[in-house]
């Protein structure tokens, strides 16, 4: 279904190691692995027909890597307010371990120590939006998992907390939108794979 408002289309980065097994990847650059190139550079097919007026990643290797693969990396524009979530003590550890040592922890509502708390990831997400909505135009996003999550609940007017209730796979494409009006905003798109 097309829209005759501008689009966000949000892009995952391809698989790691790290997000193989569950480790929380946030400021870390692991590379991503062969699958995931493979996936990145799908999303070429899965992306072809649309017409952006801007491609953005996060600073990231792995969604810088994964825009290059997917054939956007003519011309992209990297914001710094794209990057993953900073995990602080808890990057590279498995929420598994984490509950091990802090019973009945959440990420989205308990933060991280010496990293970034739901509301600070929100605050980078509010600059993203505005930004996406000064642009009004169809906008193409690389970036990592929880930042989008909360992206699309702040897109939504959710609190950035609200960006539990949203999950998303590796190469995975993602549409923002508007329904009736640009008053309006919606999730046109999910975790499509």
């Amino acid at each position: 279904m097309s829209s005759a408002f501008p689009e966000i289309y949000l892009v995952r980065h391809g698989e790691t190691e790290w997000s193989l097994s569950g480790r929380h990847t946030g400021r870390s650059d692991i590379p991503l692995t062969a699958n995931g190139e493979d996936a990145a550079g799908k999303l070429a097919e899965r992306l072809a027909g649309h017409a952006f007026s801007a491609v953005w990643s996060s600073p990231s290797a792995r969604a810088r890597k994964t825009c290059v693969l997917a054939g956007f990396g003519s011309g992209v524009v990297i914001n710094e307010d794209l990057a993953e979530w900073d995990y602080g003590a808890y990057e590279g550890i498995t929420t598994k371990a984490i509950l091990t040592e802090r019973p009945g922890w959440q990420l989205f509502r308990d933060g991280c120590p010496n990293g970034e708390f739901a509301a600070d990831v929100g605050a980078r997400a509010d600059a993203v939006i505005h930004a996406l909505r000064q642009a009004a135009g169809t906008i193409l996003i690389f970036s990592s998992s929880h930042f989008l999550r909360v992206l699309a609940a702040r897109w939504l007017g959710l609190p950035p907390e609200g960006g539990a209730h949203f999950v998303l796979d590796t190469a995975s494409i993602s549409v923002l939108g508007y329904e009736h009006d640009l008053t309006e905003p919606v999730i046109r798109r999910w975790n499509q794979r």
